[in-house]
């Protein structure tokens, strides 16, 4: 009959990165909308995820990082932020990193699986929609009908460019194609630097279209099909140790120590109200973001 692990061991083999010896795979999740976190929002953000990342870097016998997508993108700037402090790393630690895209890697979310040196996707997997796009709503027609009179002033003719209470104006609307066309112009020549040799010889593949696995395979946009802990186990092997880190997850000794006990704080009644607006309004805009890929 065998006895019982001893429990200090256990905990010892639980913690992150030390325990057995063996070819050792730091996994970072990145799965949602890319944008700045801000009161009741959980946007993909260099600022959210900066500890994570310098985490899933820290071990020193580190056979890669793998990078876990399920984004349809977001704010560009943040994008680019996540994407550069991951290839600063990878330079400096000279690990390889492999990005696996879940549902969806587009727009942003692909930019975030350009920072892999190989990028893999499940056969039915979003892909590409490299472009820029930029949109809002008009309600002058409404205000008109309302009896509302918009009352704006400025300092500087261009400050209140596309103002959704008045009729677009022509200058304003070049004004916005213009940056646009500059963002795009930055998509396409970071997609062609990581790419490289890989991507086929077709204008579409920067038109904002996006296509499944493989096609995008076709295309040269990924590497190949495939599943995340199947490809790292067929990789490194079946001890493989896989370690996935969330910035969500908390420190696994925090964990321990606080037994699991949950905080009244944040509950409604108490200290707090019973609806957030901050967080119905994000995740009005995180459905729109998701609805562009049928999801």
């Amino acid at each position: 009959m065998s006895e019982n692990p001893n429990p200090l061991m256990k905990l010892w083999r639980a913690l992150p990165f030390i325990g057995d010896s063996g070819p050792l795979v730091t996994v970072i999740e990145l799965g949602g909308v890319i944008g700045a976190a801000g009161p009741g929002r959980k946007g993909l953000s260099l600022q959210r995820l900066e500890k994570s990342i310098e985490a899933a870097f820290k071990p020193g016998r580190l056979s890669a990082v793998a990078l876990a997508i399920n984004s349809p993108g977001g704010s560009p700037v943040q994008s680019r932020l996540i994407f550069s402090m991951i290839r600063r790393l990878a330079q400096e630690k000279a690990v390889p990193v492999l990005a696996f895209i879940e549902d969806v890697g587009a727009s942003g979310g692909y930019i975030l699986a350009i920072a892999g040196d190989e990028i893999y996707a499940d056969e039915s997997s979003i892909v590409g929609s490299i472009g820029v796009i930029a949109s809002g709503f008009g309600f002058q027609h409404a205000i008109e009908k309302l009896g509302v009179e918009r009352r704006v002033h400025t300092a500087g003719k261009s400050k209140s460019t596309l103002d959704p209470f008045k009729p677009e104006d022509p200058e304003d609307v070049a004004r916005l194609k213009n940056i646009l066309n500059d963002m795009h112009t930055q998509f396409i020549e970071l997609v062609q630097s990581r790419r490289t040799d890989k991507l086929a010889a077709d204008e579409e593949i920067f038109s904002g279209a996006f296509w499944t696995a493989p096609r995008a395979k076709a295309l040269g946009l990924i590497d190949g099909t495939a599943q995340l802990g199947d490809f790292l186990r067929a990789r490194y092997g079946k001890d493989v140790k896989i370690k996935r880190i969330s910035p969500d997850s908390g420190g696994l000794l925090k964990k321990l120590l606080s037994g699991g006990a949950q905080s009244n704080v944040g509950e409604p009644g108490i200290g707090q109200p019973l609806i957030d607006a901050d967080a119905i309004l994000d995740a009005v805009e995180r459905r729109s973001v998701w609805a562009r890929f049928g999801l």
